[in-house]
């Protein structure tokens, strides 16, 4: 039995995965506007989706008005079913903010991130963590969730190491 595919609202802010590399400043810049749209619909998904760009920052950026333009985007949204696209660096902050801030209580929210570009770099990990929210955004029950390297955290656990390039729970493996 088929079930009916339902929207997906993505709601982009920037970061690594939406970034290209400025080898001037030996570092990622966001790009002027997300390349997300184009990648999603060249998935062919069969659910129809919204796209909102709130910003397209280095999450180290990222402020109060920022979160609360998200929760926002949110609140107002009729859809359910939630990807946000977010710099690593502050992910997990947006996340708790979500957390303490939203305020209906009939939306699955994933956000996600990368460690590498998607527009450059052929082994980014943004495509898999795209898919892999895509899939955990269908089956977690309502409330706020984190998927990086094919795993799902809580707000409250999620962590990102630095020196590892990858987010893991405070509470170790799961």
């Amino acid at each position: 039995m088929t079930e009916k595919a339902f929207p997906i609202h993505f709601i982009i802010t920037g970061g690594t995965i939406d970034s290209r590399y400025e080898g001037t400043k030996d570092t990622v810049v966001p790009l002027d506007h997300s390349i997300i749209p184009k990648f999603i619909e060249n998935q062919k998904l069969d659910h129809k989706t919204e796209f909102t760009e709130i910003c397209m920052k280095d999450s180290r950026e990222i402020n109060q008005d920022d979160m609360k333009n998200i929760l926002d985007a949110i609140e107002n949204s009729p859809h359910n079913h939630f990807i946000i696209t977010h710099g690593t660096y502050t992910m997990p902050d947006t996340a708790r903010y979500l957390k303490a801030n939203l305020k209906r209580d009939n939306a699955t929210i994933v956000l996600t991130a990368a460690m590498l570009p998607m527009a450059e770099f052929t082994m980014s990990d943004g495509g898999f963590n795209l898919g892999y929210s895509i899939a955990k955004v269908q089956d977690q029950p309502n409330g706020i969730y984190v998927c990086m390297n094919g795993k799902v955290f809580s707000p409250e656990e999620v962590m990102k190491i630095i020196s590892d390039g990858k987010f893991t729970s405070i509470f170790g493996e799961k």
